[in-house]
């Protein structure tokens, strides 16, 4: 079924009209009057509807419910800034596999770092395509992407989570599957770094903070498998798959 994405103020429990954004893609759709579409209002509800005009994007109510795409464990994605086709690919990707948020920020052997500018419009178009793969993959919430200013920051801000792990391809004793089993958790955040992996002192900072520090196996993985191999590792063990 068609899926779209409104803000909750601009959705009425009856009967409403879609943006003209919304509107143009439904037209594009060849969608009739009667056909059956959902929008969601980004925030976990759905709103089943009925197309009352094509023409104007107008809906009618059917049903109301909370969104069941949701996974039960909030996940934080914490990746170290990448080329962009990288960081974009893991946003479409851990969207897909139901992360709630993606944060990228800054450490010392990163290739990419954007300057104020540039991120403000990277962050605009990050959060186009978490909102298209939301829609796509018919999520109830589009993922927030956060860019924060420092590697401590990233550290203090995981640290918060009820599992808080950190891959290091140099870990030989602490298994993510170790890591996962040793407690129930509703939150958790995976942290993986940039192309040149963290540094031994940056791990050192990370195991201060509180995160775990865990290996994710024999291989080394690119950047930007390494996230989403966690992500979907995490998504199986919470019974999501």
């Amino acid at each position: 079924m068609p899926r779209f994405f409104m803000p909750k103020e601009e959705i009425a429990p009856d009967s409403f009209t879609l943006s003209k954004e919304n509107a143009a893609h439904l037209r594009v759709l060849r969608l009739k009057n009667g056909d059956a579409v959902t929008v969601c209002d980004g925030a976990g509800t759905d709103y089943e509807c009925l197309i009352e005009d094509g023409n104007s994007g107008r809906l009618s109510v059917t049903c109301v419910s909370p969104s069941k795409s949701e996974p039960q464990v909030f996940a934080s994605v914490y990746m170290a800034f990448a080329k962009s086709d990288k960081f974009e690919h893991v946003i479409q990707k851990a969207t897909e596999l139901g992360a709630s948020e993606v944060v990228c920020f800054p450490s010392s052997r990163c290739v990419s770092r954007p300057d104020e500018r540039s991120l403000k419009a990277k962050l605009d178009r990050w959060s186009k395509i978490a909102a298209s793969a939301a829609g796509q993959s018919g999520r109830g919430v589009i993922p927030q992407i956060i860019a924060l200013p420092s590697y401590a920051a990233a550290l203090a801000r995981a640290a918060s989570a009820a599992l808080a792990v950190c891959f290091y391809e140099n870990e030989k004793s602490l298994t993510y599957c170790a890591a996962i089993s040793q407690k129930p958790f509703r939150t958790a955040s995976i942290l993986t770094g940039p192309e040149g992996g963290f540094s031994e002192e940056e791990i050192r900072q990370a195991a201060a903070a509180g995160l775990q520090i865990c290996t994710l196996g024999r291989r080394i993985l690119r950047c930007e498998t390494a996230p989403l191999c966690a992500l979907s590792a995490l998504m199986y063990a919470t019974g999501e798959f």
